[in-house]
C-alpha cells in the first residue's frame, strides 16, 4: 500500500554513536541549572561482553523493563561492574541518547575485549518542545510532486542542548493543484473503470492512477476493494464503457541461475566467465571480483560477462559477480582461474600415492601390511584444446589423469595377482559423469513412506517417489545448490522444500527426506477472532501463538470470504531433536550486500486455510504473531528476532517484517511478555520464526571404510549432518533445544559443516554429527570405556575441552551412529587449537584444505566380510577416478551394472568363497583377471548345517570402448573341502542354450561364462544398473538376500533364489594345539566316548518322558559321569 514519505530534518547535535569519553563527561554547569534537574534511573545491565561486544542498547532495556526509562532522557552514565567509570577505562566505547551504550570488541587493542558495563540515565521533568505547527503550502507547481513542511521548538534549548537532538523539522511528500491547461487528450462522455489487484488476487487498495503525458498526471486513487473510476479517459475512442484490469507483480531479489566456472588458461590467452541471476525486476547491475577487489567497469566493460584478454599471472585468482535490482543484490559462486605459463605442464605428471588393500591371503613382507601403492592422478581441471571463440562454458573439459600405466605381479600364498599401477599423469577429456540423488521420502514420525508423491525443481515437476518412498533425480548441469520441493499428493503431509547436497564429481548420493504430518484441521469463524498456539511439547508452553482478526479471510479472486474455515497449522517445534531433520531447506538468508548467511531458527509453521468443503483454498490478510519472549533464552536474539517467509524456488528464507514489543493488553498473560509481528497469507504458506546468527565455526569430518582410518580409505559421497543445538539460559552446555541444521558431502578431503559457536563462552554451543553413506549409517569413533586421541582424530587436551562424546556413551543400547561435541571455537594463540577440527568462520578455506594429518572426526563403515579387488585400481566413491582400460571391472563410467549370485553353502561352518573374474570371449582380455570378490556365508539360525552367501561376480557386455562383447569367466570356489552338490536348473539350463559352455572339471568349484542378460532370482542371479557403483550394489545385495527381483531385506533368506549349492565338512587339523593334543589322548578319548554315549541315552530318555509323562510327573535329571 502507498504511503506518505516522511523527511525527517534534524537540527544541532552531535552525530550518534560520538566516542563514550567526550559523551560521558559532563560539561561543568551552574548546580541549578535544569542540566541537573530530573531523577536517575536504576542501573541496567542486560549484555555481556560476549559476542561482539557489550550492548546496552535502549530498546531492549525498555523491552525487559518497561515504563524504567522516560520517553527522552538528558543524560547517559556507564560504569564497569566494579564501578569503574567507563570514561577512565580506556577502552573505546559509544554512547547515544537516543541507542544507549555499547562496546565493540573488534575496537579493543588486540587480546583485550569489552569489561561488563552497567548504564543508568536522568529523566527530566516537564514538558521540552513545543507543539507542531500547520503543514505548510505545498511547493509543487500543479500537477507535480513536492514537499510540505512543519516545525517546532525545544523550549528548554538554550539549557538541555544534548536533550534537545532531534528533529526540529519534518515533511512529506504532496501533489500541487490541477493544472488548468490542457496536456493530455480528453474523451468526454466516456469512462473508464478499472480493478487493481495483488499478485495473489487480492484487491490493492489505495493504489494511484497516473496518466502518462509529459510529466505524470494523478487521476485517482482505488478504493478499499481495488476498483477505479476516471471520467474523461478512452483508451481507444471506440467505447464509452471501457474496463481495466491490473495486476501487481511481486518484487524480488535476484538469485544466481548461472554461475561462473573453473577454467585453466596459459599466458597470452583470453577467457570469458559467464554469470546470471533472475529476479523482478530483471537485474540491472552486474558488478565483478577478483580475489574480493572490485574489477572497474570503465576498465573492463562488463556486465553480465567478464572477458579477460592478452593474461598473465597476476590475473589468476577467484572471480564472482554480483547482481543487483531494486529489490536487493545476490552474489555468485567463485570461481577459480588458473594462468600457467605458456611451457609448463598443467598437470604433476608423478602420481600421488594410493594405496589398496590386497586379499587376505596377500600379505607383503617387504611393507609388512596388506597394502599396495597404486599410484593415482588427482582430477584437477587442467589446459587442453581451446575452442574458437570465447564460451562461457568450455565445450571439452580437460582433467588431469593417468595417461600411463604398468603391470606388476603381486606375489601371493601360492600364486601372483596383477595389477596395474599409475606412472605418470596427463591432461585429457575428463570423463563424462551423471550426477543424481537418490533417496526416500517417509513421514517424520513413524517412517510411513510417501507414496507416488511429486518432485518439484522450481516450478516444474521431474519426478515422483515410487511405492516405498524410494525416488532418483538426475542433477542438470552446472547446478551449484538442489532445491528440490517434495508435494504429497494425498494432502497428508507438509509440503517440504529441501536443499540436498551431491557429489559434484558425480555418482548419486543418498538422502532421507522426513515429512512432518499436517495437523488435523479445525474449524474457524470467519467472523471471529481467531487464536491458534504454535508448539505442543509435554510440560511446556506454545512458543507462539497466530492470532487471526475477524473479517480477514478472502478468495483467490480477492473476494472477502464469510463462513467457517478448515484451517490447519502444522508447527516445527526445535525443543523436539526428532523434528531436527524435517527442517525446511538449509535455513540461510541472503543480506544486503548478497552474502549466504546463516538462520537460527525458533519454530516454522505451514498453513493451509480452506473453505467449509476444503475444495478451495483461501487467503489471509492481516495474521499477527506473537512470540513468548520467555521461549529466547539468547537474551540479544530478542532484539534481532524476525519471521521470515520460504522461497520454495530458490530455498531461501525471505525477510517478512521484524518482531517488535507487543504493547497491546494480553488477555489471561498479561505478566509474560510477547513480540509480535504482521504477516499475509498468500501464495506463500511456510513461515519461520528466526534470527540472523553470526557466531559460526566449521567442523572437519571424514568418514572411512574401517576403523583403521588410511588416508586411502577415506569415503567420498558420504552425507554427514550436523544438528546445532541452542543453549539454555545462562549458556549451560546441556542444550534445550535444536536451532539449526546443516549437511554437507564428503570429497576426497572430507567435508566442512557449519556450526554457531561462541567467542567468550566454550560451553556456550554443542552439536549432534551424525554421518550416511547409501542410507547405510556409520558408525562414530566410540569415546567408552576408553576414549583414544588417536582414534577420534582430535589430540589432546583440545579433546577434553571439545566434550566428545559418542550416543552410546552411557547406555550401550543406543545406536552408535552420532557424536557430541561442545563446539568451542579455537584460541588463536593456543597450541593444539589451530589446526582443527574447529575452524573459525573466516578460516573455512584453511579447514577445506586441510592435510590428513590435521585435527578432524571420524565416522568409518562397519567392516563387513567380503573383499573387493581390481586388476585396474577404481574408487567407486569418486568416479573421477575411472581410467580406460579394457580390465576395468566398470567399463562404463556413466552407467554401473553390478551383479550377484546366491550361494548355499551346507555345512557345520561358515566359509569364505571368492569369484575369480577374467575376460572369456574379448581377444583383448581373454585369460585376464579383471579382479576378484571375496565374502563370507551367513549361517542359518535356524538350521545350524546351513550357511549363505551373496556373491558379486563381473557382469559381461560391452567393454569400455563399446565395440565388442565380452562374456566375464568367473570361477567360484568356496575356500575349504567342499564339493559342488547342485547347479540352479533354470541357469543351468540358460548357459547351455547360450553358447559357449565353460568347462566344469573341477568338483570344489563351478566355473560359468557370465549370463549377458540381466537374470531375475529365478536364476540365482540379481542384477542393478545404476549411476552410482555403490548404490547398485547395495540394492543388488538387498534383493540377493531377500530372494527376490524386486524386494530388499537386511536379513539372509538363505532358502530362495539360489544359483548354487556347495557341500563343505570341517577341515582336518594338521596341527594340535596343547589343548587338543590333552583332550585327544587315548584316555581323554575314552572318556569322551563314555560321555557321548551317556548325553544320547539321556536325549533319548527326555524325548519319551516328554511324550508319556504327564505335567504332574516328576522330573528325572540324567548328567552324565566319568
Amino acid at each position: 500500500r502507498p504511503q506518505a514519505s516522511v523527511l525527517a530534518l534534524c537540527g544541532r547535535a552531535s552525530a550518534p554513536g560520538s566516542l563514550m569519553p567526550a559523551l560521558a563527561t559532563p560539561l561543568k554547569r551552574d548546580h541549578d541549572s535544569l542540566w541537573d534537574h530530573g531523577e536517575w534511573t536504576t542501573w541496567f545491565n542486560v549484555d555481556h561482553p560476549g559476542g561482539n561486544g557489550d550492548h546496552e542498547h535502549l530498546d531492549a532495556i525498555r523491552f525487559y523493563f518497561k515504563d524504567k526509562v522516560c520517553e527522552r532522557p538528558t543524560r547517559i552514565e556507564a560504569r564497569t561492574t566494579d564501578w569503574v567509570p567507563a570514561q577512565n577505562t580506556g577502552q573505546v566505547v559509544h554512547a547515544s541518547l537516543q541507542e544507549g551504550f555499547w562496546c565493540l570488541n573488534k575496537e579493543q587493542p588486540a587480546g583485550k575485549t569489552c569489561l561488563n558495563y552497567a548504564v543508568r540515565f536522568l529523566c527530566p521533568i516537564g514538558k521540552f518542545w513545543s507543539p507542531w505547527s500547520k503543514w505548510s503550502v505545498c511547493s509543487a507547481e500543479c500537477g507535480k510532486t513536492g514537499v510540505q513542511t512543519r516545525i517546532r521548538t525545544c523550549l528548554a534549548e538554550s539549557h538541555l542542548d544534548l536533550h534537545c537532538n532531534e528533529a526540529t523539522e519534518e515533511g512529506r511528500l504532496c501533489i500541487g493543484p490541477s493544472c488548468s491547461g490542457c496536456d493530455s487528450c480528453m474523451c468526454e462522455d466516456h469512462v473508464l473503470h478499472g480493478m487493481v489487484s495483488l499478485a495473489d488476487g487480492a484487491p490493492a487498495a489505495e493504489a494511484t492512477v497516473y496518466m502518462q503525458s509529459e510529466t505524470l498526471k494523478l487521476l485517482t486513487e482505488s478504493d478499499s476493494n481495488g476498483g477505479f473510476r476516471i471520467p474523461g479517459v478512452c483508451p481507444d475512442g471506440n467505447y464509452r464503457q471501457r474496463f481495466l484490469a491490473i495486476k501487481f507483480t511481486a518484487m524480488n531479489k535476484p538469485y544466481i541461475v548461472k554461475n561462473p566456472v573453473d577454467k585453466v588458461r596459459r599466458i597470452g590467452q583470453s577467457v570469458i566467465l559467464c554469470c546470471k541471476a533472475v529476479g523482478n525486476p530483471a537485474p540491472a547491475q552486474y558488478l565483478w571480483y577478483h580475489n574480493g577487489t572490485l574489477l572497474d567497469s570503465s576498465v573492463y566493460k562488463y556486465n553480465s560477462k567478464l572477458v579477460l584478454r592478452n593474461l598473465n599471472i597476476d590475473q589468476a585468482g577467484e572471480y564472482f559477480c554480483k547482481a543487483s535490482n531494486d529489490a536487493g543484490s545476490v552474489k555468485s559462486q567463485a570461481a577459480k582461474l588458473s594462468v600457467i605459463a605458456s611451457d609448463e605442464a598443467s598437470c604433476d605428471p608423478r602420481p600421488e600415492s594410493y594405496f589398496i588393500r590386497l586379499p587376505h591371503d596377500c600379505f607383503q613382507n617387504a611393507t609388512n601390511s596388506f597394502y599396495y601403492d597404486v599410484g593415482k592422478c588427482p582430477a584437477n581441471t587442467c589446459t587442453g584444446k581451446i575452442d574458437q571463440g570465447l564460451q562461457c562454458k568450455d565445450r571439452a573439459i580437460y582433467c588431469c589423469g593417468v595417461s600411463k600405466m604398468e603391470i606388476r605381479e603381486i606375489s601371493c600364498s601360492g600364486y601372483t595377482l596383477p595389477t596395474k599401477v599409475a606412472v605418470e599423469c596427463g591432461c585429457s577429456m575428463c570423463t563424462e559423469i551423471k550426477m543424481t540423488v537418490q533417496g526416500r521420502a517417509t513421514a517424520a514420525d513413524n517412517g510411513e513412506p510417501i507414496r507416488f508423491g511429486h518432485i518439484y525443481l522450481g516450478n516444474n515437476r521431474i519426478s515422483m517417489t515410487g511405492y516405498k518412498g524410494t525416488f532418483s533425480v538426475h542433477i542438470p548441469a552446472d547446478t551449484e545448490r538442489l532445491v528440490l520441493t517434495f508435494v504429497d499428493r494425498l494432502q497428508k503431509f507438509v509440503n517440504t522444500t529441501k536443499v540436498l547436497p551431491f557429489n559434484k564429481k558425480g555418482g548419486a548420493v543418498f538422502h532421507e527426506i522426513k515429512l512432518l504430518r499436517k495437523k488435523a484441521p479445525v474449524t474457524l469463524e470467519s467472523s471471529e477472532t481467531n487464536t491458534i498456539p504454535l508448539g505442543d511439547m509435554e510440560g511446556d508452553d506454545p512458543i507462539a501463538e497466530l492470532e487471526i482478526p475477524p473479517n480477514t479471510f478472502y478468495r483467490q479472486n480477492g473476494e472477502l470470504y464469510t463462513g467457517k474455515v478448515k484451517a490447519s497449522v502444522t508447527f516445527l517445534d526445535p525443543r523436539n531433536i526428532s523434528t531436527a531433520t524435517a527442517a525446511q531447506s538449509d535455513l540461510n538468508y541472503i543480506n544486503e550486500e548478497g552474502d549466504m548467511l546463516p538462520l537460527h531458527t525458533y519454530g516454522m509453521f505451514s498453513m493451509d486455510f480452506t473453505d467449509e468443503t476444503a475444495t478451495e483454498s483461501l487467503n489471509a490478510g492481516k495474521v499477527r504473531v506473537h512470540l513468548d519472549s520467555a521461549q529466547v533464552r539468547i537474551p540479544e536474539h530478542l532484539q534481532q528476532m524476525k519471521l521470515w517467509s520460504l522461497n520454495p524456488e530458490t530455498g531461501l528464507w525471505e525477510e517478512e517484517g521484524d518482531l517488535k514489543p507487543d504493547q497491546s493488553t494480553r488477555r489471561k498473560r498479561e505478566e509474560r511478555i510477547f513480540l509480535v509481528g504482521n504477516m499475509e497469507i498468500r501464495e506463500r504458506r511456510l513461515f519461520n520464526l528466526d534470527v540472523p546468527e553470526s557466531r559460526r565455526c566449521y567442523v572437519k569430518v571424514r568418514a572411512y571404510r574401517s576403523e583403521r582410518f588410511l588416508p586411502s580409505e577415506q569415503l567420498e559421497g558420504a552425507v554427514i549432518s550436523l544438528i546445532n543445538m541452542e543453549p539454555a539460559s545462562g549458556y549451560s552446555s546441556n542444550p534445550r533445544a535444536w536451532g539449526r541444521f546443516d549437511s554437507a558431502v564428503t570429497g576426497p578431503n572430507g567435508a566442512c559443516l557449519p556450526a554457531f559457536c561462541d567467542e567468550q563462552r566454550p560451553d556456550a554451543y554443542s552439536a549432534y554429527i551424525l554421518a550416511s553413506l547409501g542410507g547405510e549409517e556409520l558408525e562414530a569413533v566410540p569415546s567408552s570405556p576408553r576414549l583414544s586421541p588417536n582414534a577420534v582424530g582430535v589430540p589432546q587436551p583440545y579433546l577434553n575441552k571439545l566434550n566428545y562424546r559418542r550416543t552410546d556413551h552411557m547406555d550401550p543400547r543406543i545406536k552408535k551412529t552420532a557424536f557430541s561435541i561442545t563446539v568451542v571455537r579455537p584460541s588463536p594463540g593456543t597450541a593444539g587449537e589451530s589446526n582443527g577440527p574447529i575452524y573459525a568462520n573466516e578460516n573455512l578455506r584453511e579447514c577445506e584444505q586441510a592435510h590428513y594429518s590435521a585435527a578432524h572426526f571420524r565416522f568409518y563403515r562397519v567392516e563387513r566380510d567380503r573383499y573387493d579387488y581390481n586388476t585396474v585400481p577404481f574408487n567407486e566413491n569418486d568416479p573421477m577416478s575411472w581410467t580406460e582400460d579394457y580390465q576395468a571391472w566398470w567399463p562404463n563410467p556413466m552407467e554401473y551394472r553390478a551383479c550377484y549370485t546366491k550361494v548355499k553353502i551346507n555345512g557345520p561352518q561358515e566359509v569364505n568363497i571368492r569369484s575369480r573374474n577374467m575376460g572369456g570371449t574379448h581377444p583383448y582380455t581373454v585369460g585376464k583377471l579383471y579382479g576378484i570378490r571375496d565374502v563370507r556365508t551367513i549361517r542359518d539360525m535356524e538350521q545350524p548345517n546351513l550357511s549363505t552367501a551373496c556373491l558379486e561376480f563381473k557382469c559381461s557386455g560391452m567393454l569400455y570402448d563399446q565395440d565388442r562383447v565380452d562374456r566375464t569367466l568367473v570361477r567360484i570356489i568356496p575356500q575349504g573341502q567342499c564339493y559342488r552338490e547342485s547347479v540352479n536348473s533354470m541357469l543351468q539350463e540358460y548357459l547351455v542354450n547360450h553358447l559357449p559352455l565353460a568347462v566344469n572339471n573341477e568338483s570344489g568349484e563351478y566355473t560359468m561364462l557370465a549370463p549377458l542378460d540381466p537374470l531375475g532370482h529365478n536364476y540365482g542371479i540379481y542384477t542393478v544398473t545404476d549411476q552410482n557403483p555403490s548404490i547398485a550394489k547395495e540394492i543388488a545385495l538387498g534383493r540377493c538376500f531377500d530372494g527376490t527381483s524386486d524386494g530388499t531385506s537386511r536379513v539372509m533368506k538363505s532358502n530362495v533364489g539360489i544359483a548354487l549349492t556347495f557341500n563343505c565338512v570341517e577341515r582336518e587339523v594338521v596341527q594340535q594345539s596343547l589343548f587338543q593334543s590333552l583332550q585327544n589322548s587315548p584316555r581323554q578319548r575314552e572318556r569322551t566316548r563314555i560321555r557321548r554315549q551317556q548325553r544320547d541315552i539321556c536325549n533319548r530318555q527326555a524325548k519319551m518322558r516328554r511324550v508319556t509323562q504327564s505335567r504332574s510327573s516328576p522330573r528325572v535329571q540324567c548328567t552324565p559321569t566319568d
